[in-house]
C-alpha cells in the first residue's frame, strides 16, 4: 500500500503593492512559513519603500550628495541592486527614481492618477549607478547630488529569495514564494516541481489552460509592460524605465520570463530585456539563461533551452 503526499498548502495576501503567494509542501508548516514571509515583507517595506517617508530609502534619498551610513539590510539591498546593474551593463539602474517621479509614478501604484492631463517634464537620463560611491565595509554611501534611488524591482526579488530560503530552513519542507511576477523556490520541491502558469498579469490568471513550466529550485521572474500602466498628457506610460533616456522602455516585448539560480538574477535579466528591446536577444544569449519573450502580437521567442509551451492551470504572472 502506498500513501499519497499531502497537497501543498497555500496562503495569499496583498503586500508591497502586489500579491504575495506562499506554497509549502507540508500543510502543517504553513503558519511558520507565513510568519517568516511576513517578517521579510515588513522589513523590506521599512527599509526600501520609496513611498514611506519613514523608510531608510527615503532618508538616504534626502541626503543625496552627502555621505551617510546605512544599515546592514539596506546595504545588502543596495549591493544587490548594484550587482543587477553590473550584470545588465546598466540596463537595470537604481538611480531612476527621479525619472519615475517625473512620469507620475510618485506614489503607490494604487494611488497613481490613471489619466493625468499635466504635461510631462523633459525626460532626463538617470545619473547612473557607476556614480554611486559605497563602501561595504563601513556602509558609508554617497549618492550623486539630486539623485533618488529606486530599489523596487531588485528589493522585491531579493525578498522572495530570502523568504523562500529562510522559510525552508525554518520548516524543513519545500517552499515557493511569489511576489507578483517574482518567484523563488527553496527546499525539496513536490514531485514534478511547482507548476507555474505564465500570464501577463499575476492577479488575473487565464481562466482556461495556458503556458506553464515546472520549477524545482532557484528563481523565475516575469517582467512586462501591460500591467502597471497609466496615462499622462495623452500618452500611455508604464513603470519599466530606460535609464539611458528616462522614458518608459519601448514595448518591443509584452512580457519576458527568465529562469535563473536566484529570483534576483532572473528579475534583473527579465527587466533588462524589456529595456533593451530588440537587443535583448543578445543579452540573453550571453547569459545562457532560459527565457521566454512574448511580442505585443503574441509571438513567442524561446532562448536558452526554454521548453515548448505546455498547458496547466497554475499560479503565475508578471509584475
Amino acid at each position: 500500500m502506498t500513501t499519497r503526499a499531502p497537497a501543498p498548502a497555500r496562503s495569499v495576501f496583498p503586500a508591497l503593492g502586489t500579491t504575495a503567494t506562499l506554497l509549502v509542501t507540508d500543510p502543517r508548516a504553513l503558519p511558520d512559513a507565513e510568519a517568516v514571509l511576513r517578517a521579510e515583507l515588513t522589513a523590506v517595506d521599512v527599509t526600501c519603500s520609496r513611498f514611506r517617508p519613514d523608510s531608510e530609502l527615503s532618508r538616504v534619498n534626502l541626503t543625496a550628495g552627502a555621505p551617510t551610513t546605512v544599515g546592514e539590510r539596506f546595504a545588502g539591498a543596495l549591493q544587490d541592486a548594484l550587482r543587477a546593474a553590473r550584470l545588465t551593463d546598466g540596463a537595470v539602474d537604481p538611480t531612476v527614481g527621479n525619472a519615475l517621479i517625473d512620469l507620475g509614478y510618485d506614489r503607490t501604484f494604487a494611488s497613481v492618477r490613471p489619466d493625468d492631463a499635466r504635461p510631462l517634464p523633459v525626460p532626463r537620463a538617470a545619473p547612473g549607478w557607476r556614480r554611486i560611491v559605497f563602501d561595504p565595509r563601513t556602509r558609508v554611501l554617497r549618492l550623486p547630488p539630486r539623485t533618488r534611488l529606486d530599489l523596487g524591482a531588485t528589493a522585491k526579488a531579493r525578498t522572495a529569495d530570502r523568504a523562500a530560503r529562510l522559510a525552508a530552513m525554518a520548516t524543513g519542507c519545500g517552499v515557493l514564494v511569489g511576489l507578483g511576477g517574482d518567484l523563488a523556490a527553496a527546499g525539496p520541491a513536490p514531485r514534478g516541481g511547482w507548476r507555474v502558469a505564465l500570464a501577463d498579469d499575476h492577479a488575473r490568471p487565464a481562466t482556461g489552460p495556458g503556458p506553464a513550466v515546472a520549477v524545482t529550485a532557484g528563481g523565475l521572474a516575469t517582467s512586462g509592460v501591460r500591467v502597471r500602466t497609466w496615462r499622462r498628457a495623452g500618452r500611455t506610460l508604464h513603470h519599466i524605465v530606460d535609464p539611458a533616456t528616462g522614458e518608459p522602455a519601448p514595448p518591443v516585448w509584452r512580457t519576458v520570463t527568465v529562469a535563473a539560480a536566484t529570483c534576483l538574477d532572473a528579475n534583473a535579466v527579465s527587466t533588462a530585456a524589456v529595456v533593451l528591446g530588440d537587443r535583448a536577444v543578445d543579452l540573453l544569449r550571453s547569459t545562457a539563461l532560459p527565457a521566454r519573450l512574448v511580442r505585443p502580437d503574441g509571438g513567442v521567442v524561446r532562448l536558452g533551452g526554454w521548453p515548448p509551451d505546455s498547458d496547466a492551470p497554475a499560479p503565475g504572472g508578471s509584475r
